[in-house]
């Protein structure tokens, strides 16, 4: 948006209008206050962007403006859409405005689609549920859509359920599902989570394109300030249910006035570029892969894994090979539906491979079952990408990170699993006393810790963490991979870290293996394989990665568009999605 359209966004009457906004949640503890005195606005084409910690309020925010707010939530102070009053209104009154005037991505895709209803079903529904379209025209249009946002083989996926698409696909039919009516204000949280860097920066090009083309606006809460500097207008910053900061997104990320702001911005891992640390002249060329000395901790060896049959057959890895030594850290890249978890899996054992092997702490992974096989993935602590998918809601958090020890440490007492749980919550920066609590009173980035915890209480000997960090903001996420860092250190620990964050993987990976389409790219040191790539498709991959300076980004998603166009980075993203489907079928 250009300065002129921005005064003219702000001189009309605002989509949305928040004043001293309030929040306050019942609990068995007694009365929680959750965002106190929030006022903020979004005009016609203006993205403003709401940033902070977990469990700021930010959320509870674009709930409250939705009217979405849960049952034990009260309330008060104005939250206008075009006109109406969200708190004041009845349920009938929010149902004519939801889905066409204004409509939400939420952060969670799972919760967000019906696991027993086929994508295009789902989406058409919303289509029909606000216009007089036919079934036919419904049903085309969510194909349409389907392409819009990058799905790749919409017609296909259309008739797909949800649990056969990857999570970053689930995202975008959310997505698709939000901008089906051309809505006039779109609330999105956490849109692009679980999206990798390049669905990431289309999605984006589409969100600017909808708001340039349409006048919509959209309030975006987000704790990447990639995302931010690339896509907002103006920023406020949370902090305890309190707005503590707000301006311009070049103000706000490059002339931070609170304390609080600045250190956020100090905690964004920022991808390092051959622009900004390029080799010199005459320098010798960097030391080939060099991996930790001894037997690996686990390894695949030229793996194939298929899923369907005979015609219907998908290759999801082909010939994959690598390996993790005890004590480092191999990142796994890749765009949504590259392999990268189906590769995981099969480390873990829950994939059957078509050819090759799997080698777990020395054992062939498929000739070791019953005692044996449970005992050998007793060594193994797992992080899963949907907290919510993988923490049991029945149970509270303590009966959750507890789990393992009774499955696999019958010896220990009630008392010591209680102080064990205790310990570990502390050791992921979580008070002992949310243990009592069900994981559904927790903020996302919350339930991602819990989820940490668990997978560490046992002291494995292998950590598979898949996107461990994608629910986290900045301050929590590095204290989430110090604490990792540290029990690495203390534990030997050999960690298989899957991401789709580039500037994360160049700090935190020793070693890096970028796959494509289930094959391996190309893998190394993570300084030379994301400072000297060798292939177009880590080259695309580097370019799509935003950084938290508006200028600098600016300047790269030009540059990366005019790349585009002139084909020096062919955009492959769609074809490449086409084993997405597989891996959340492993």
């Amino acid at each position: 948006m250009t300065a002129a359209d921005h005064s003219t966004a702000t001189q009309a009457a605002p989509l949305l209008e928040l004043e001293d906004l309030a929040v306050t949640f019942t609990t068995e503890s007694g009365e929680v206050p959750a965002v106190r005195g929030v006022s903020l606005h979004v005009g016609p084409g203006e993205t403003l962007a709401l940033v902070g910690e977990s469990g700021s309020g930010k959320s509870t925010v674009a709930l409250a403006a939705m009217g979405l707010l849960p049952g034990n939530a009260r309330a008060t102070g104005r939250a206008a859409l075009t006109g109406t009053d969200v708190v004041a209104a009845t349920e009938a009154q929010l149902a004519a405005v939801r889905g066409r005037t204004v409509s939400m991505v939420f952060q969670e895709p799972a919760t967000a689609l019906d696991p027993l209803t086929r994508i295009g079903a789902q989406i058409s529904e919303v289509i029909r549920n606000h216009r007089p379209v036919s079934k036919q025209d419904a049903a085309r249009e969510a194909v349409e859509l389907l392409r819009k946002v990058g799905i790749p083989e919409p017609e296909r996926r259309a008739t797909a359920y949800p649990f056969e698409l990857s999570g970053g696909q689930r995202q975008r039919v959310v997505i698709a599902m939000a901008i089906a009516n051309e809505p006039g204000l779109l609330i999105a949280d956490e849109p692009t989570t679980a999206l990798d860097v390049t669905v990431q920066a289309e999605i984006l090009d589409l969100l600017r394109r909808l708001a340039t083309e349409t006048g919509t606006g959209v309030l975006l809460v987000t704790h990447n300030m990639g995302v931010v500097a690339d896509f907002a207008d103006r920023v406020a910053v949370m902090r305890h249910g309190e707005i503590v900061e707000t301006g311009s997104v070049q103000d706000v990320l490059m002339r931070p006035g609170h304390e609080y702001t600045k250190r956020l911005l100090a905690a964004v891992p920022r991808l390092v570029t051959t622009a900004e640390r390029p080799a010199g002249p005459g320098e010798p060329a960097p030391p080939g892969d060099s991996p930790a000395a001894g037997q690996p901790v686990v390894e695949l060896d030229d793996l194939c894994v298929t899923f369907g049959r005979r015609k219907r057959a998908v290759f999801a890895l082909r010939g994959v090979s690598f390996a993790v030594h005890a004590g480092e850290t191999v990142g796994l890249v890749g765009e949504s539906g590259s392999g990268k978890s189906t590769a995981a899996r099969a480390a873990l054992g829950l994939v059957r491979p078509a050819s090759g092997s799997v080698s777990l702490f020395g054992s062939d992974l498929r000739g070791t079952r019953g005692r044996a096989g449970r005992a050998l993935r007793s060594g193994i602590g797992v992080i899963l990408q949907d907290p919510v998918a993988s923490l049991d809601a029945r149970m509270s958090v303590g009966q959750c990170v507890a789990e393992p020890l009774r499955i696999h440490r019958g010896d220990l007492s009630a008392r010591e699993r209680d102080d064990r749980v205790a310990e570990i919550l502390e050791r992921v920066r979580l008070p002992r006393a949310l243990a009592d609590r069900a994981p559904r009173e927790l903020s996302g980035g919350q339930r991602q810790r819990v989820s940490l915890a668990r997978a560490l209480v046992l002291e494995p000997r292998l950590l598979v963490a898949d996107e461990p960090t994608s629910a986290l903001d900045v301050s929590v996420q590095e204290a989430v991979l110090e604490v990792i860092t540290e029990l690495q250190d203390e534990l030997g620990f050999a960690c298989l870290f899957v991401s789709h964050d580039l500037a994360v993987v160049q700090h935190f990976a020793q070693r890096v293996v970028v796959m494509r389409a289930g094959r391996v790219e190309e893998q190394g040191r993570t300084e030379l394989t994301l400072l000297h790539p060798e292939t177009d498709y880590t080259r695309r991959l580097l370019a799509a990665v935003p950084v938290p300076d508006p200028v600098l980004q600016r300047r790269r998603r030009t540059e990366r568009q005019a790349a585009l166009a002139a084909g020096s980075l062919a955009d492959g993203s769609l074809a490449d999605g086409s084993l997405a489907g597989s891996e959340e079928n492993a």
